[in-house]
């Protein structure tokens, strides 16, 4: 307690010395955090200079808040993300004492080899190059990187997120934009992101999941993952050998084709989000490397698996058809989403959020799709959102990062890339098969166990929402009613062509076995029924 309370002091000074009270304005308690005066350097400078020096968990900290562009005042995010997470390494041999206290035994036993000089460091870990020893029918043992996490990061890390909770405590006391801004739960996902960084068997199952979903694919590799070796402490993996994908100069020295490269990025982020549902959501170059075997098909490595993100399927729908609409240029749909979805709140005027969406909209649009930039769509569209009281959605936040990461790296390796051209059949494809009915006959076939179960109790809080209107969980029971809304259209709309369909393959089949019709009326009433078929299976997708 004492030490935290110290920690405290320690951060309220620094926060005076660079005059941090300004973040809060007139609001600024002067008594905590000084009275305003001049300084040489604007204040986003200052906010970084002061993470800087308040040590890791603070760097941590602004990178996580550099990516919270639907927050931050103009210009801060930019300086936020300057941050580095540059931490001297400590010493090998405390490294080895580390892992041999987690395994209860000498690292001879385990490693034939184990290089005492990092290859890395970071705030929370660093790693080490080793080697396996040779198991039966293996010639030299297995190359391997040993993560280790640092020395008492546990403690540290716990002082300081218990002191940001106090923090954002004042701030939502005295912070005019607190009840917008939610500086306890952004804190809150702080936390549990840096606590999951903190379980490195976690990670390895992340690494473990990731490989699964490519297991061989030629876009993206991940590194094996040796379980038996590794601890919530320690995480022992396959060790990768490729070209740092900011490494410029020695991927065009390999020949690579960097309009595929950056296409791939494109494509793997989208099919992670779409078809899996399990992203790698720290994707910045550090975490990525490329294989050149085959340089006009440059294959991605991934690495570093603290950070994964997911979505609910309802999330999922509205961001591909977030995404959709802005490129079919539907600011009508892009509102309407946002208000469905409950990023906005109930009341929020369809036309004019349409009006703002279509002001930011249309002068990034109006440029060769090339140009386009997604990224700075988001950007406006946030600060355009805030004036409508945009409800913080903190599961989407790590998506957001992720999205202007890769295609921030994208543009880097190739700046005439085309996102939309690799995004859009993607998308396309994840609709169609969302609304395929078998599959939304499958969806609630699995679900009719819990929609049975749920019915008794269904029924009152039908009632009670009919009665009352809003009710805490009325939101949630709107989205499924949606939901269920487009499921039974779709498949309404596919029976319907359906059943048209066979009629006519019917009929026609008739007509040809009994004559005197003349056979092209039978043929053309087969064609009919084809083309009845087919256009259920793509009407489903309109659903």
């Amino acid at each position: 307690m004492f030490d935290r309370s110290r920690r405290m002091l320690e951060i309220l000074r620094t926060a005076r010395r660079y005059g941090l009270g300004e973040i809060m304005g007139d609001a600024a308690p002067t008594w905590l955090l000084g009275k305003p005066r001049a300084f040489d350097e604007p204040l986003n400078v200052r906010l970084r200079l002061a993470l800087e020096e308040l040590g890791p968990v603070f760097v941590k900290f602004g990178q996580t808040l550099s990516t919270r562009r639907d927050l931050l005042p103009e210009g801060m995010a930019e300086e936020l993300s300057k941050l580095q997470d540059e931490v001297p390494p400590f010493e090998g041999a405390e490294a080895r004492r580390l892992i041999e206290a987690a395994y209860g035994h000498s690292l001879d036993r385990f490693f034939e080899h184990f290089e005492t000089e990092p290859m890395a460091a970071a705030s929370i870990a660093q790693v080490h190059a080793a080697r396996l020893h040779a198991r039966e029918g293996e010639e030299t043992g297995r190359e391997v990187v040993v993560k280790v996490l640092r020395p008492d990061v546990h403690e540290r890390i716990g002082r300081d997120v218990a002191v940001l909770y106090r923090l954002a405590g004042l701030a939502a006391r005295f912070h005019p934009e607190a009840k917008r801004l939610r500086p306890v739960e952004i804190v809150a996902e702080y936390d549990r992101i840096i606590t999951d960084e903190l379980d490195l068997m976690r990670e390895g199952a992340n690494a473990s999941q990731l490989g699964r979903n490519w297991a061989g694919s030629d876009l993206i590799t991940h590194p094996t993952i040796y379980f038996d070796y590794s601890t919530e402490n320690v995480l022992v993996m396959e060790h990768m050998h490729g070209t740092p994908i900011d490494d410029v100069e020695a991927l065009k020295a390999a020949g690579a084709d960097f309009k595929v490269l950056a296409e791939r990025g494109v494509e793997i982020f989208f099919k992670q989000v779409f078809r899996d549902n399990f992203f790698h959501a720290d994707m910045h170059p550090g975490n990525i490397q490329v294989q050149l075997d085959n340089p006009a098909r440059p294959r991605y490595i991934g690495l570093d698996f603290g950070i994964v993100g997911s979505l609910t399927p309802e999330d999922q729908r509205y961001l591909a058809e977030n995404f959709l609409a802005f490129f079919n240029q539907d600011y009508r749909r892009i509102a309407e989403l946002h208000v469905e979805s409950g990023w906005m709140p109930a009341d929020t005027s369809i036309e004019d959020f349409e009006g703002a969406i279509r002001t930011v909209s249309e002068p990034i649009m109006n440029k060769p799709l090339a140009e386009i930039s997604f990224g700075l769509f988001l950007l406006r569209l946030f600060k355009i959102a805030r004036r409508y009281n945009y409800q913080v959605q903190p599961q989407l936040v790590l998506l957001q990062k992720t999205v202007l990461n890769v295609e921030g790296l994208g543009r880097d390796l190739y700046p005439q890339l085309d996102l939309w051209t690799t995004a859009k059949p993607i998308l396309e494809g994840w609709m169609r098969n969302r609304a395929d009915p078998k599959r939304a006959a499958e969806r609630l076939r699995n679900q009719l166990p819990e929609i049975m179960d749920s019915l008794p109790a269904l029924a009152p809080r039908l009632i009670a929402y009919a009665r009352d209107g809003e009710t805490p969980g009325s939101r949630r029971l709107t989205e499924s009613l949606i939901d269920i809304k487009h499921e039974l259209t779709s498949a309404r709309r596919a029976m319907r062509w359906t059943l048209v369909g066979t009629g006519l393959v019917v009929a026609s089949a008739l007509v040809f076995v009994y004559p005197p019709v003349p056979v092209w009326v039978s043929a053309v009433g087969g064609l009919a029924g084809l083309a009845a078929w087919i256009k259920a299976w793509r009407g489903s997708s309109k659903g």
